[in-house]
């Protein structure tokens, strides 16, 4: 090739250089957790698609007063999530059982209740979607780096016979070549207690040689975590002292009988009595009686 082709040749290729660093995606950046704009967040979503943490910086979370008939429930998450915030051995934990009962709402709400005593404990809460299990490997490569300590928390979490990331869950829980690292522990809530649903388990059973492989697989998901805690069902006295508490936190103006007949005929309506139903029928009278409250929350 002469002289005078490469003098045509080289700015041709610059150019087409320039152009796909354009077209490329910009450099990740990496999330400095507990430093610069992101020292007060103690809040994050982790997306997949993006591999990044995207910061909240309110966490929609309640008191733990409000959270009623889970005593038991209570008692041992915070003092699995206060050893694991201090730096001490912790497990796993999995909340399971019946809708509406403040799964999701005690994690949240213990992760509040310790930063309010606490608060230079580097304890940060972060949400990873059920879509998103998949992406786990890479959530964990940047949390490992920090020195902060993370919950990660996966709300309402089941599989299906056609998802295989749970496999992915079990080695990264526990039984792994890395591991999972000393600064994350992993929480999950659902309506399941061995997070797979009957339909992979009849699934399974239908194309497999051993029904007691099945059954194997089914619950070694779940022995991963250290800490089992049950949610049952609300009961009548429970049901009634929630509707109490709301309705004297927001000052409703209804006496107790009239107050508690309406709440009844509101559970009755919709089947069910839980902390959410609770708190769906607090809002309704919120509406009737034009009380603005000065924070929300939802179960």
């Amino acid at each position: 090739m002469n002289l005078m082709k490469k003098k045509h040749i080289l700015p041709a290729l610059n150019a087409i250089a320039h152009a796909l660093e354009r077209l490329s995606p910009p450099p990740q950046q990496k999330t400095m957790f507990g430093k610069g704009p992101a020292r007060h967040i103690s809040g994050f979503v982790w997306h997949g698609e993006s591999k990044s943490f995207v910061p909240i910086a309110k966490i929609n979370s309640i008191d733990l007063k409000f959270l009623i008939g889970i005593d038991l429930q209570r008692e041992k998450l915070s003092q699995n999530t206060k050893a694991f915030a201090q730096g001490y051995r912790a497990n796993n934990a999995l909340l399971w059982g019946a809708r509406g009962m403040g799964k999701s709402s005690l994690i949240k709400a213990i992760h509040k209740d310790i930063l309010a005593k606490s608060p230079d404990l580097p304890l940060i809460l972060i949400e990873i979607l059920r879509e998103d299990i998949g992406t786990l490997n890479e959530c964990l490569a940047q949390l490992k780096l920090s020195d902060s300590r993370f919950i990660l928390f996966c709300d309402d979490l089941s599989f299906d016979q056609q998802d295989n990331s749970y496999k992915s869950l079990k080695a990264l829980l526990e039984g792994g070549l890395a591991g999972r690292p000393e600064n994350v522990l992993f929480y999950a809530t659902s309506n399941q207690r061995h997070l797979l649903s009957r339909e992979f388990s009849e699934y399974e059973t239908g194309h497999a040689i051993h029904g007691n492989d099945v059954t194997n697989e089914t619950i070694s998901l779940s022995d991963r975590f250290g800490l089992w805690l049950g949610f049952h069902n609300c009961s009548p006295q429970d049901y009634d002292k929630m509707i109490k508490t709301y309705a004297a936190h927001y000052q409703i103006p209804l006496g107790e009988d009239e107050l508690l007949e309406q709440a009844h005929l509101w559970s009755m309506e919709r089947g069910a009595r839980s902390g959410r139903v609770a708190w769906q029928f607090t809002q309704h009278l919120m509406g009737q009686h034009k009380i603005k409250p000065p924070g929300a929350f939802r179960f």
